[in-house]
């Protein structure tokens, strides 16, 4: 299986970006892993939030295959503790899903195209966090998650 992290805009901050490096180099052992980036939208001052997600969609449209398992990254998605993440994962493993695609929108959410064309909907926390601190947070579950499926010792219940 491959795992793709399709975000919208790139991370400015320092301690963000090492932070999510150390987790995809620590994927690596465990699964087939890439964060895509796709470029801000231009002249968003311009935009209403819909025009903006309007345009963010058709961005992110464009990277997906028929044939991806498509997972939001929402504010209105299921949670999961570490070992459901993790159970569900193996789950889309064992469907022999080939490509899951997690997407973090822009500021405004996603567009209800975006929403037409996924899957699934996770919610990492009930609070709000920036989309840059997403990133970090989403590859650290991840490579909790792949700990917990080969009984490592990162994870403690």
């Amino acid at each position: 299986m491959k795992i793709t992290l399709l975000c919208i805009g790139k991370t400015d901050e320092k301690y963000l970006l090492e932070g999510i490096e150390k987790y995809t180099k620590r994927l690596k052992f465990y699964v087939n892993f890439s964060i895509v980036v796709l470029p801000d939208i231009k002249n968003v001052k311009s935009l209403s939030a819909e025009q903006q997600k309007d345009r963010e969609a058709l961005l992110i449209l464009k990277q997906l295959q028929p044939q991806d398992f498509v997972v939001l990254l929402d504010e209105h998605g299921k949670e999961f503790r570490s070992l459901e993440f993790s159970a569900y994962l193996e789950k889309m493993m064992i469907q022999s899903v080939q490509h899951l695609v997690f997407v973090i929108g822009g500021p405004y959410g996603f567009d209800q195209k975006i929403y037409d064309r996924a899957k699934s909907k996770i919610s990492l926390s009930k609070m709000t966090f920036s989309h840059q601190m997403i990133r970090l947070f989403f590859t650290e579950q991840l490579y909790r998650a792949f700990s917990i499926m080969k009984g490592e010792p990162y994870h403690h219940e």
